[in-house]
This record gives C-alpha cells, sequence and structure tokens, in this order.
C-alpha cells in the first residue's frame, strides 16, 4: 500500500516541504530513495526500534521510502516521525486514521520512541500555514517556536504514542502563543545601562550617532579604557525591533538551532561578539549544508569584533561585501543560498602592540614603525566601510570614583528613535533602506547638500589634516546623522565639523 506522509526541510532561511512516499511491496529490504544524506539513511534502523518498542512491527515485505523532490539533498534526523507514521499507515497497522495530507509532522526519533527537538521549526510553520495545511506536529520543545504563527494548528508531542493516538482519533492540545503581548512585554528589559559608565560623554555620543545612522565605528584606546564596557551597552539605545524584523532574526536562530527551548520570538537586537580565532565559514557561513554565521547572526543587530588587529586578515576581508550588499550567498554544487547580514559592526582596537600610544601617562614602549605596521593589519577597504574612528582615552580618577550619573539608555534611545524616524519618512519608497549608512552615492548628493560654509569647511578639512578621499562620503553620512539628532533639516557647519573629528584613522601620520 502507498502512503504519503509530509514533512519539511530547510534551506537557508527558508523552508521546502518535502514528501515522504512510504510504500510496502512485496519482496524483501528496506530503501531509502531521494538523495538522503548518512543521517536520513540511518533513519529506519531508529523508526525500526522506536515502532517494535511501542506494540507495532516494521513490515516483512519490501519497504521503499521515496523522499520527493527527489533531486534535493536530504540531511538531519528531522524526518523520522514522518517515516515512522508512513510505515505503519502503508502496513495497514493504523486503521480509520485522519488524513495525513493535512499534516507536516517534523521530530527525530529515540530507540524508545521519545520524540526529540529539531532546528527551523519557524519557517516551517511558516511555509506550512502559507501552503494551506491544517496543522503542524513538532518536539514539545519547538512548539512554542512554530506557536508564533497564527492560522495553524501546531502540535507540541514528547513521545511517538502521542501521534499515533492522534492520528487514530484522539485529541492534542494545540499550542497557542500570544506573540505580540510577550514580544512587547520583554523588548525593554536590558542587563547593561549606558548610566553605569562613569565619564566617557564624548564616545557615548558617538555611539550615539552610530546607533541613530546604522553607521560602522571603530573605539581606538589603551587597555582599560573601557571600550567592550561601552559596545556591550549599544543595543540598549538602538530602536526596539519591529515585529518583522523580530520574525527574521527568529528565523535565522531557529535554522542554526541557537533558539532557547521553549522560546517565542527574539524581543532584543542581537550582539554578537566572536573571539578572534574565528574561522571564516564561522563568521560569514558555510559547511555542506550552509548554515548561517557570526554576522547572520548579528542581523538587525550588532557584530562586535573586540581586538580587530589580532583576527585573520583572510576573515575580516570576507566581511567587505556582506557589510555592502547586507546579505551572503554561500554557493555550493547545487544549490546558492542567501543570508540575510544587515548589522552594525562594532570593533575594538588597541592603538599599538604596548596599547599606549598617545597615552597620556604612559609611555609607548613599541619601536619605530611598529605603530604603523600594527595598524596596516586593518585593510583600507575594511575601514572605508567604517565610518566612526573614535579615540578611547582613560577614565581619570576623580570621574571614576564621582556621584554623578550620566544619562541613562532610554534618554538616549527617545533621541535616536526620533531620528530613524525622520529617516524612515525620507526613505519612503526605496525598498530595504532604513538609515543614513545605508544611503548610495547617487542619494548622497541629493539628501546631503551643503552650504558655501559647510562647503569650504570640508575643502579646509581635506587639505589640512590630510583626509583621504574615501572620509568625504562617510563624513557627508555622519554629518546628516548628527542633522537628524539635533532635528535639523539642513546639514550645517558644526554638524560638519563633529563628523570630521570622527575619521581618526584617516589622518596622514597619525601612527607617527
Amino acid at each position: 500500500m502507498l502512503v504519503k506522509t509530509y514533512g519539511s526541510a530547510v534551506y537557508g532561511v527558508e523552508a521546502m516541504t518535502i514528501t515522504v512516499e512510504v510504500n510496502v511491496l512485496k519482496g524483501s529490504g528496506y530503501y531509502i530513495v531521494g538523495l538522503p544524506d548518512s543521517a536520513v539513511k540511518e533513519s529506519l534502523q531508529r523508526v525500526e526500534s522506536a515502532v517494535k518498542n511501542n506494540g507495532f512491527y516494521m513490515p516483512r515485505l519490501k519497504l521503499v521510502v521515496n523522499m520527493a523532490p527527489a533531486d534535493i539533498r536530504k540531511s538531519g534526523s528531522a524526518f523520522d516521525l514522518a517515516m515512522a507514521i508512513g510505515t505503519l499507515a502503508a502496513d495497514e497497522q493504523l486503521n480509520n486514521i485522519r488524513a495525513l495530507e493535512d499534516y507536516i509532522m517534523m521530530g527525530e526519533l529515540s530507540l524508545d520512541g521519545t520524540i526529540l527537538p529539531v532546528k527551523g521549526s519557524l519557517p516551517m510553520a511558516i511555509t506550512a500555514r502559507k501552503e494551506g495545511y491544517k496543522g503542524l506536529i513538532v518536539p514539545k520543545a519547538n512548539c512554542r517556536e512554530a506557536g508564533m504563527v497564527t492560522g495553524l494548528e501546531v502540535y507540541g508531542v514528547t513521545h511517538i504514542k502521542e501521534v499515533i493516538d492522534f492520528f487514530m482519533g484522539q485529541e492534542l492540545e494545540p499550542t497557542v502563543v500570544n506573540t505580540r503581548e510577550e514580544f512587547f512585554h520583554s523588548q525593554y528589559d536590558f542587563e547593561f545601562d549606558f548610566n553605569d559608565v562613569k565619564g566617557q560623554e564624548n564616545i557615548k555620543r558617538a555611539l550615539e550617532i552610530a546607533a541613530a545612522g546604522g553607521h560602522n565605528a571603530i573605539l581606538i584606546g589603551p587597555p582599560g579604557a573601557g571600550k567592550t564596557m561601552l559596545a556591550k551597552r549599544l543595543p540598549t539605545i538602538l530602536p526596539p525591533l519591529s515585529l518583522q524584523e523580530a520574525l527574521e532574526t527568529t528565523k535565522i536562530y531557529s535554522v542554526a538551532g541557537k533558539l532557547p527551548e521553549n522560546a517565542t520570538l527574539i524581543s532584543k537586537r542581537p550582539f554578537r561578539s566572536p573571539h578572534h580565532t574565528v574561522s571564516d565559514a564561522a563568521l560569514v557561513g558555510g559547511g555542506g549544508i550552509p548554515q548561517p554565521g557570526e554576522i547572520s547572526l548579528a542581523h538587525n543587530g550588532v557584530l562586535f569584533l573586540d581586538e580587530l588587529p589580532e583576527f585573520k586578515r583572510t576573515v575580516l576581508e570576507v566581511m567587505r561585501q556582506p557589510m555592502e550588499e547586507r546579505k551572503v550567498t554561500i554557493s555550493r554544487a547545487k544549490l546558492a543560498i542567501d543570508f540575510p547580514a544587515s548589522f552594525m559592526l562594532i570593533a575594538s582596537m588597541n592603538p599599538c602592540p604596548c596599547g599606549f600610544y598617545n597615552h597620556p601617562q604612559k609611555a609607548c614602549t613599541c619601536p619605530p614603525g611598529g605603530v604603523q605596521k600594527y595598524l596596516n593589519k586593518i585593510s583600507g577597504p575594511l575601514l572605508d566601510r567604517i565610518d566612526l574612528h573614535v579615540e578611547v582615552t582613560p577614565v581619570i580618577f576623580s570621574e571614576l570614583t564621582g556621584k554623578q550619573t550620566g544619562e541613562n539608555s532610554a534618554t538616549i534611545r527617545d533621541r535616536v528613535i526620533k531620528a530613524r524616524d525622520i529617516q524612515g519618512e525620507r526613505f519612503t519608497g526605496h525598498e530595504n533602506l532604513y538609515a543614513n549608512a545605508h544611503m548610495s552615492s547617487k542619494m548622497l548628493k541629493k539628501i546631503c547638500v551643503i552650504n558655501n560654509a559647510g562647503h569650504n569647511l570640508l575643502k579646509t578639512a581635506m587639505e589640512r589634516l590630510n583626509l583621504s578621499a574615501r572620509a568625504y562620503d562617510r563624513i557627508l553620512k555622519v554629518s546628516r546623522t548628527i542633522a537628524d539628532l539635533a532635528q535639523k533639516p539642513d546639514i550645517l557647519p558644526e554638524h560638519l565639523a563633529e563628523a570630521i573629528h570622527y575619521r581618526t584613522l584617516d589622518r596622514e601620520g597619525w601612527a607617527g
């Protein structure tokens, strides 16, 4: 007898429905076809044990399992449940069952029939609803994740016996998640706050500008000056995620298997801080079946690279195109997968190997040319994509021990949100363009218009400070953001002057 059940496979951050056709024929032997990988081929051993340990038996005839479409590689152990139910139905051990074609089922089976968690439940649920299925059966650990999708019955199960009983007529309780309530309730629950930071008002200002315009930034200063502490607090002043952004981010974490158990939507912007020993594939994504890397896990959030010159140069160079395109394409022989990668890059570094170049009290002990050699570990094209170069100086003792606290994150975030609202109106009608940092050169000429005084100031700065040509566009974008923060329709000379101040590494001779 031929029976069809339905599963789902994840490619990139999207899911594709897989038809699991099970046929019992005359003959002997068990066969799986349809480009299965080793984990899928081993499924029949798990299915056989789970079935026998729950009072059923495997067919004594020839069993053929086809996974369609047959020209796409199937991987992982999540098809176990669909195969098991299909096998029992094809062997007529289940009678008067519900319509199998109404449900997608996914889950890895242990030998006793326990159903183990799978990756990618959220994109599976989205696809199931889109294609008109009545319900989705997933492991209990994944049911809240899938339950965020409305208009689809989601059932969380812990054992194959529950699924068998369900198809034989018993009812299961569908999972209901109040996505909006849970999402908005936890949006502002942060562990860190900017009022924890003593002093460093100029650095806070620079990070506020970065947050308001979506600009990349690099913090340069000696050890212990507070670079990492400041960077960790940047997500607290970014605008809250919209529901659409939260859904995009949650899909990536679902595919990567990094959502915590019983999680729903990710409500806060991600903050990823990979170690400097990270590989190319771990940073941008890859693998035989491509998985998202750190830059995709930082989508709609912050990617923090601490001690930037310590990263391998090849690792940093592979980020250049994703930073420009805001997506990364992983190509393999039979498929190419796009992962979103719209992130803010925040980097930190010491100014030299010893860390004390330009330090107000301590002398630099690096040999002649050592500072320049250290900075040259970071390529010009990568620095070209970083808008703000911020010097971080040590906090003096009186500020460190003082009782006065600075602005909290909520106050700064309100100003950032107002600036982003201005940009939202400005870029209405432009797809995937939300912040000043993403403007093209063509748009720059229309939007970042400066008066004669500003033109003369910029010309003088370029000549006297020996600023490189690549700094020109960045200065205009940052000055536009500064004007937005000040609620000014035009870019004024004072806005340009502040933007010029944030181009430290473009000054020829800065490193001696």
